[in-house]
């Protein structure tokens, strides 16, 4: 939800603005603006699974995964997709009280088993690690926890948890820590704050640009620079508390006027062919087992993961909104 484009030439576009061929099916897709961008998975899944299909894969960009379900909850059994494509795993309950998720078909008995995956509507297609990322050339010492991220005076740009899946992210990895002065580590990280974008895009933009210290994304996000810039210096802060996981997943709607197709879509994106893909254009990595991955992905940080209760965070979410917002909102 949020990947790495080339600031210079980052003009994001919806495959909904190119003409489809009317003598075949579509199937429209809701997903997030970094996937359906020219350096994004979009285009390169859509030119794949058209091949397959002998349909046109119709994306529909909005800017993150909390703003798809906002879009479905708004559009109910209206709802133009057929799958909905960029949510995290913190986000299926909610999603599943629209009422709109349809049973999924699919086999995973090639996904890793690290996922421990059973969700029976709900299909993994990447997963990654949050992370702060800083210059390697601007900081020589690092912080090597989140509780000194907290308590120093380094300069921070994050995501609004409210817009932002990353955001949320964060403020789950803070409730871990903090269990109980949630509030108080809110309040000294809102001290040395620069700013809290809506998305992930915008705060990456700015942290490139010179505009803080350290930026909320992702472990993975060094390998973009790595492989497309030939840049080393961008790396990311290993927390001795470990580090939140975030799945994305994708979804079926009981109201696509396509189902099997929409079936035959969510078995592509765990296909050997998408999952080649994913990882060098959306910058996560992939849930099947044996994709082979460029060298680049082994000079990042193994993070060590915490391990969580996320249906329980789930539904402490807009508890956890308020308290942030009380505590971190200038």
């Amino acid at each position: 939800m949020k990947k790495l484009i080339p600031l210079c030439l980052a003009v994001l576009i919806s495959s909904s603005a190119v003409a489809a061929d009317t003598s075949k099916t579509v199937l429209q897709v809701y997903t997030y603006d970094s996937f359906v961008s020219d350096w994004g998975p979009g285009p390169k899944i859509k030119a794949a699974f058209e091949q397959e299909c002998s349909c046109t894969l119709k994306f529909i960009a909005e800017e993150d995964g909390i703003s798809i379900l906002n879009r479905l909850k708004i559009e109910g059994t209206k709802a133009k997709a057929d799958v909905i494509l960029g949510l995290d795993h913190a986000l299926i309950s909610e999603a599943k009280k629209t009422g709109l998720i349809a049973t999924h078909q699919q086999n995973f008995a090639n996904l890793k088993p690290s996922l421990n995956w059973s969700d029976d509507s709900f299909v993994p297609y990447d997963f990654g690690y949050f992370a702060f990322i800083y210059d390697s050339t601007k900081i020589d010492t690092p912080v090597t926890s989140l509780k000194e991220l907290v308590n120093s005076d380094a300069s921070i740009i994050y995501q609004d948890p409210r817009t932002s899946t990353v955001g949320q992210g964060l403020m789950f990895w803070i409730n871990a820590v903090y269990p109980n002065q949630t509030s108080a580590a809110w309040k000294s990280l809102a001290s040395h704050t620069v700013t809290v974008t809506k998305g992930w895009y915008e705060g990456y933009s700015m942290f490139l640009k010179g505009g803080s210290d350290y930026v909320l994304s992702y472990t993975t996000s060094p390998a973009y620079h790595l492989i497309t810039e030939s840049e080393s210096k961008y790396k990311a802060a290993d927390f001795s508390e470990g580090h939140i996981a975030q799945i994305e997943v994708a979804a079926a709607l009981n109201t696509s006027k396509h189902p099997q197709l929409a079936q035959d879509f969510l078995r592509f994106l765990i296909s050997d062919q998408a999952q080649k893909i994913l990882p060098v254009t959306n910058w996560m990595l992939p849930v099947i087992k044996d994709v082979p991955l460029d060298a680049a992905f082994t000079q990042l940080i193994t993070p060590s993961p915490i391990n969580m209760d996320i249906e329980q965070l789930s539904a402490q979410r807009k508890a956890m909104i308020k308290v942030w917002r009380s505590s971190a909102v200038k």
